[in-house]
Formats: C-alpha cells, structure tokens, sequence
C-alpha cells in the first residue's frame, strides 16, 4: 500500500467503526458519495486495491498460501489411501491428520477470498464511476489499517503432521538424549510411541517409510512381549486350505504367505485326502529340550555329575526341584554328553500348551542352582550349549526329538490320484524315492528328505502366531511314498520329528494370531487337559504338510509345476506403475 495515501490515526480505534461512517473531527472532513473530493485528495498515488491490507507482500502471502493448500491436500491423500489399505475407518483422524484438515480449510478460504476480493472489485469499478469507486475505496482503506491495528497477526501454519510436543520429542531421539527404547515407558501411549520413532528414523536415515502401516495395531499386546521398538507393522497375506480331514475332523488351515501357488496346492492335496477318507496324525512324544553347558576343573570331575544326573535314583529329587518353575512344567528325561571336561545336560519336559521355551529354562535354572551345593566348583557357562539344539538343524533333533513328534499317514485312492492329483501311483513312488529320498542322501540333506515341508510349516507358523526362526528344525521330514491294495493306492506318510509349537503365550495373543488359532479350535490354554491344543496344532500341522507334500510331488510327475507357478507365482500388473 502506497504510504502517502495514509490518513491520520483515529483519536482511538473503538470509535473508527461505524457501518463505514466514523465520526467527524474538527482535523477532517469527509466526502459523501454523491460529492467529489477536492484537488488536495486527488493526489496522484495510485488507487488503493483491498489487498493492499494483508499484513506480508501479496506474491509471498499467495506463495504461502498455494504450497500449504497443495502440500496439505497431498498429505492427506497419501494418508487415506494408507487407511483404505489397512482397512483402517477414514474418520479416525490422529493429531496430525487434524492439524493438516484445519490447515487444508484456512487456505482455501483465503484462497477463495482472495481472488473474490478480485472479482467482486473489478465488478464494482465496472458499475460505478471513478469518483465513487474512489470514494469508497477511501473508506474502506481506513476500515483496512483500523483491522489491522486490531487483529493480531497469526502465524502461518506448518504443513507437518505432528504436534510442537511431538516435534520436539523426535528431535531429542534423533540427538540421542532420548533413548528409542524408551519412548513407551517415558510417553504411557504406544501408539504415540511407534510414531514419534519412526519419523525418528526418517530423519535419521534420510527416507521414508510411506507404506508400511503405522495405524491399525493395537502396540499394547506387543509390549514386552513380541516386538521391542516398533514402527509399524507389516501385513502377510492369510489364505485358508482345506477342508483337511484328520483323525475325522475337519480343519480349514489358515497359512500365511506371499509365495503364490502355495496355498492352491496345499489346498488340492488336501482335497485329495479328503476324497480319500482323510489322513490320520499320531503324536509320538511331546517335550521341550534346554542343554546347558558346564564346566569344571577336570574331565573326571564332569563325568562323575553326568553319572550322577543319569541316575535312576536322582531322578525323583531332580525332578520336584525342576517342576517348581511352573505347573505345567513335568520333567522327562536327562540325557548328557562330554567334551572334555565340558558337560553337556539336555532337559526335556513337558510344556503344556505353551511352546515351552521359557518354562524349560526356569526348571534348568532351578536344576543348576541346586546342582551347585553338591557341585561347588562346576561353572555354569552358559544356559544354552547347543545340544538343545533351537533354531539350528541338527541331528539331536533330527533323532531323538524336540517339541511334539507326529507321524501322519493317509492312503490315496487310484481315481484320486488320476481325476485331482492328475498322475498315477507309480509315478508318484518312483519320483519320491529318486527325489525325497535318493537326491537328498546325495546332497547330505539333514532332515531334509521331503519335498517342501518348510513351506507350510512357515505358512501356518507365521498365521498362528509361532516362531518363524523354529521352522528351521520344524520342518525336519521323511517323506514317504509306496503303493498299496495290489499296487492300485498310495500309501503317504510324513515323519516330522520336531515340530515346535504352542497356543499360549508369544505371538499366539495378538488378535490375528488368535484368530487364526480359533479358526483351528487350538486357542489358548486347554484347563480341561492341558496341552491338547498344541497338540492338535502339531497334528494339523502335519496334515497340511502331507497335504503339501502330496500336491507338489504330483505336479512335478505330472509336468504342472512351471505352468502352474506361472498361473499363480507371477504377475502381469505392472509394480512400478502403482508405486
């Protein structure tokens, strides 16, 4: 706004306003609207323009005010179509979701305002002389500055989506001053804490985590117990197979994964199965094994604490002192092995219907504490010594077991296998011994005789909630394949000695998880006979696996497996147009 168009400051501001008719003072006079000013009032500035009141220059205010609107309008569309992927209600807003829709609404109404100030003056100067135009501009330039002597001006808002707090507490964790780990028990909201560490990390790292889902799980239930320091989560596909018909149940198995084809053929052996009168699955042994490994000062010394472990005797004493780490806990057996004079003692109990991991490793600790009055000068080294052996393949397991150990057999009609396997008996039988058999012997295989156990051992593992890394000895299984009723039928089976699983505690709380485990009838904790939920989880496990197992051997004797992982394995969409 031109300066020398500036008029005296009123006596006082109150006054100024007036439906455009402030009072007169004896230092002014005014111009109606139907008298022309003066020659004095005429000056030669140029004519006042309504937008001459805002409090910064015109070009940067609508610079402001354009990048807000469009910057804002992206955020909350990335946000939506975030919500739209995690199923997540639209008019569940957060914090700064809320900042950005108050911000989207301010610049568009002065958006709106600004070129309606336009439009509506161009209209006017159209309709009316030059003098009036004038005139009334006059005034209206006066209401102008007495609005912004009046009106404090705001601050332009920052298109971020989180709140002055928040801001401050990712800068304190990008800076260090405030451990990661620490933002659940310093904020009391884990939510909140997921978020402020992952903008954290996008700071850091310098790139963006857009994708992968911050809302839509409930971070209290994986609090000090599945997942420390989350960011998000990520989302696993689950499909259903079945019905499989064991021990004459039916059970829909829910398996988590994004291989594609897997769960089809799951499903078509379990249709197989079905069709033939359904599998049966013994359970053979159930128990959780912990190996600690100590040490002492000779070999001699070592020996005479493994002869006394192994004692029939001991037995009794070492078992109430093991027990008392739960009521579930019932120790099993002992077995020792030395290097040395290093002393190698595998437990193994049973568990309930937990997996057992923890509960195992309380009774050892009890074991050892008590060992130590007789034993003074054994040296504990470690509570884990490998003979356990978790998460490792390893012939302990592969021989003498670990978790529950199921066998599962089924006999497959002639009909079946030619109108749903799409192959012959024959076929089948010389396949499995050239393959599961003769080919892994060939390749040293430990545990390894089957065609893809892990497959659905990490499908179903992952759905209900299971450790992932246990499908390692999980998955040890002998495939076996022979033709029965005159060479018509085939005889299928599946030995897999160490399938490591619970229904309680883990992974098997979360609302998915739990789900997945409900679809089963395995959820939670059996009181009426404890530890019949993990098993029947251990028997469908490895009903599915010879379903699998069953499916993919007939599309291999059958020629299916390329053409049918092209159906199902392979994507004409093109990925990088969508992202």
């Amino acid at each position: 706004m031109d300066l020398r168009r500036r008029l005296p400051p009123r006596p006082a501001p109150s006054a100024a306003f007036n439906h455009h008719k402030p009072p007169l003072t004896t230092n002014e006079t005014r111009s109606s609207p139907s008298t022309k000013p003066g020659p004095v009032d005429r000056s030669p500035s140029p004519v006042p323009k309504a937008s001459d009141a805002l409090p910064l220059p015109l070009y940067l205010t609508n610079g402001i005010f354009f990048t807000l609107f469009f910057s804002v309008a992206y955020y909350l569309l990335h946000r939506w179509r975030d919500k739209i992927r995690s199923s997540t209600p639209l008019h569940v807003v957060t914090l700064s979701e809320l900042a950005a829709i108050v911000s989207l609404i301010a610049s568009f109404i002065y958006l709106l305002g600004f070129f309606g100030i336009d439009f509506v003056q161009s209209f006017i100067t159209t309709a009316r002389g030059d003098d009036d135009v004038f005139s009334l501009e006059v005034e209206e330039e006066e209401e102008e500055e007495q609005n912004c002597e009046r009106k404090p001006r705001i601050a332009d808002p920052i298109p971020s989506y989180t709140s002055e707090e928040d801001d401050s507490i990712v800068n304190s964790v990008v800076s260090g001053s405030i451990p990661s780990y620490s933002l659940e028990s310093k904020l009391g909201d884990c939510l909140r804490a997921a978020s402020i560490r992952r903008q954290a990390v996008e700071r850091t790292t310098g790139r963006s985590l857009l994708g992968l889902p911050l809302e839509g799980l409930d971070y209290d239930s994986i609090l000090g117990q599945c997942c420390e320091m989350p960011v998000g989560y990520v989302q696993v596909p689950v499909g259903i197979a079945g019905p499989l018909l064991i021990n004459g149940c039916e059970y829909m198995v829910p398996m988590a994964t994004t291989e594609g084809c897997l769960v089809a053929s799951t499903n078509r052996g379990c249709k197989a199965v079905l069709a033939s009168g359904g599998a049966t699955a013994i359970l053979l042994k159930d128990g959780m094994t912990r190996a600690p490994v100590v040490r002492f000062a000779t070999a001699e010394r070592a020996s005479q604490l493994k002869f006394f472990l192994e004692d029939v005797i001991n037995f009794d004493t070492l078992s109430v002192v093991f027990n008392k780490s739960s009521r579930f806990a019932r120790l099993q057996n002992i077995q020792c092995a030395i290097a040395g004079k290093n002393l190698y003692i595998r437990f193994t109990c049973g568990t309930g219907d937990a997996m057992g991991m923890n509960m195992v490793s309380k009774g050892v600790q009890n074991v050892l504490d008590f060992l130590q009055n007789d034993f003074p000068d054994m040296d504990v080294i470690g509570i884990s010594g490998n003979f356990c052996s978790d998460k490792k393949p390893s012939a302990v397991n592969w021989i003498e077991g670990r978790g529950k150990s199921v066998v599962c057999e089924a006999v497959i009609t002639e009909d079946v296998v030619k109108k749903v396997l799409k192959t012959t008996v024959p076929a089948l039988v010389e396949l499995n011994m050239l393959k599961n058999l003769t080919g892994s012997a060939i390749a040293g295989a430990l545990g390894g005789f089957n065609a893809h156990a892990a497959n659905i051992v990490s499908a179903v593992f992952i759905a209900t909630g299971q450790d992932p890394a246990q499908n390692i000895e999980s998955s040890h299984c002998i495939t076996m394949m022979e033709a029965v009723n005159n060479g018509k039928d085939l005889h299928v089976s599946v030995t897999m000695p160490s399938i490591e699983v619970g229904t309680v505690g883990g992974g098997t709380q979360l609302a998915s998880q739990s789900a997945c485990l409900n679809l089963l009838g395995a959820k939670g904790s059996n009181r009426e006979s404890p530890g019949s939920n993990a098993r029947l989880l251990a028997r469908v496990v490895a009903g599915s696996v010879l379903a699998g197992e069953l499916s993919l051997m007939s599309a291999i004797s059958a020629g299916q497996l390329v053409k049918s992982h092209m159906k199902y394995n392979r994507s004409s969409r093109d990925i990088a147009a969508t992202v």
